[in-house]
């Protein structure tokens, strides 16, 4: 069954699952939430950008570095990876022993300080899992393969400076509103975000036509169209253009919350009935993009409420993670049951080109979800080290 819209969703998932709870309907808005975060990184990770990614990484405002802002994805250039290949029950997998174990191969790591984390502990992962941390990169592991009685496991340092951010914003309708009370709180903080991360700034005419700036080391600085000035940078190789760009990413969902109805009482999916709020980051985001209502429902109804035999376990997995006096969540972007991130990796490698149909972008207005993946690997394809090197 697909469900009419995300708020009756909300309303079934209160009923059912969060009954216990003191406030259901919030508590079921909350996992929603997750559950778009969770869509977003899987995404992310079957287009190949698993080693890339980290997550709630503060980002530092560009020419401003007393403020950062924790975003929920952040990609960045890869410099060293490495592999392991360690027994599954030699669990917990910490931090400490992926380390000594890097040591033993002769792997330098008097740079890094140790981080008290764990890959592994109980069956359930850490997703990015950050081991060490040095002056100017991150050391992460996530688990490369599963070897039955063994697991090989990927690590590999991070540069600080990431190419590019995702953030999801989601806020829920409570019955006889409109839209949520919050909507437009959270669009001026995701619109605040985005605007202050990246050295690609915008400025507009008093006609109202877009254009980007941006800055060299030396003071100097270059004014084109926007999206056309973005392009130029995503292609290029100028160390002067791509040193301190962000290429920003919006994820919002919930129809009824951003898009009005049309005098038939139906959703459109046009700018003449977007939101204020959606305009707000629709100007605001490299990047905008829409989760329909339908593919939300087609995750939640699939493969957490109504699932085919081979995906019983992530239905398990998600119910025992907010049932009463549950002890640790294993269904969200940061931890994951080890046996439900292996099906979610699978249904998202099988069902790629349905997934992909989930969602609308909202801007660029004439681009499609794979000119977006196109420049993902453009910027993850540059040679950084070269690039940081240079600006040094």
């Amino acid at each position: 069954m697909t469900y009419q819209s995300v708020d009756k969703l909300q309303k079934l998932l209160a009923d059912e699952v969060f009954v216990h709870t003191k406030d259901p309907k919030k508590a079921a808005g909350r996992a929603l939430g997750t559950l778009v975060e969770v869509i977003t990184y899987y995404l992310l990770k079957t287009w190949g950008l698993n080693d890339q990614i980290s997550i709630e990484r503060g980002l530092i405002e560009y020419g401003n570095a007393l403020i950062a802002h924790n975003v929920e994805y952040s990609l960045h250039p890869i410099f060293n990876q490495y592999c392991l290949i360690l027994d599954k029950k030699d669990q917990p997998i910490t931090a400490n022993k992926i380390l000594k174990q890097l040591s033993l191969k002769g792997v330098d790591l008097s740079s890094f300080t140790l981080k008290n984390s764990t890959l592994l502990g109980s069956n359930i992962l850490r997703n990015a899992c950050t081991i060490a941390i040095s002056d100017d990169a991150y050391l992460l592991c996530s688990i490369k393969s599963d070897l039955n009685n063994q697991i090989e496991l990927q690590i590999y340092e991070q540069s600080k400076k990431l190419y590019a951010m995702f953030e999801c914003k989601r806020v829920g309708v409570e019955e006889g509103m409109t839209k949520g009370p919050q909507t437009i709180e959270k669009a001026k903080q995701g619109a605040y975000v985005a605007r202050t991360a990246s050295s690609l700034q915008r400025i507009r005419s008093e006609d109202g036509v877009l254009h980007g700036i941006i800055y060299r080391s030396d003071g100097s600085f270059l004014v084109k169209p926007y999206h056309a000035l973005l392009e130029d940078i995503v292609n290029s190789s100028d160390a002067q253009l791509l040193r301190k760009f962000v290429l920003t990413v919006g994820i919002v969902s919930n129809h009824g919350n951003w898009i009005k109805k049309d005098h038939n009482g139906e959703l459109q999916f046009s700018e003449a009935y977007f939101q204020k709020e959606l305009l707000v980051l629709a100007q605001s985001y490299d990047w905008l993009l829409f989760l329909t209502d339908k593919g939300l429902s087609d995750f939640i109804d699939g493969l957490l409420l109504n699932p085919p035999a081979k995906y019983k376990l992530l239905q398990s997995t998600f119910l025992s993670s907010y049932a009463e006096g549950k002890r640790k969540n294993q269904f969200t972007k940061v931890q994951m049951n080890l046996e439900a991130d292996r099906l979610l990796l699978q249904y998202f490698k099988e069902n790629l080109d349905v997934i992909e149909t989930w969602f609308n972008v909202v801007s660029p207005s004439d681009k499609n979800l794979h000119t977006l993946q196109k420049e993902l690997d453009t910027l993850r394809s540059k040679n950084w080290r070269v690039v940081l090197d240079e600006c040094r």
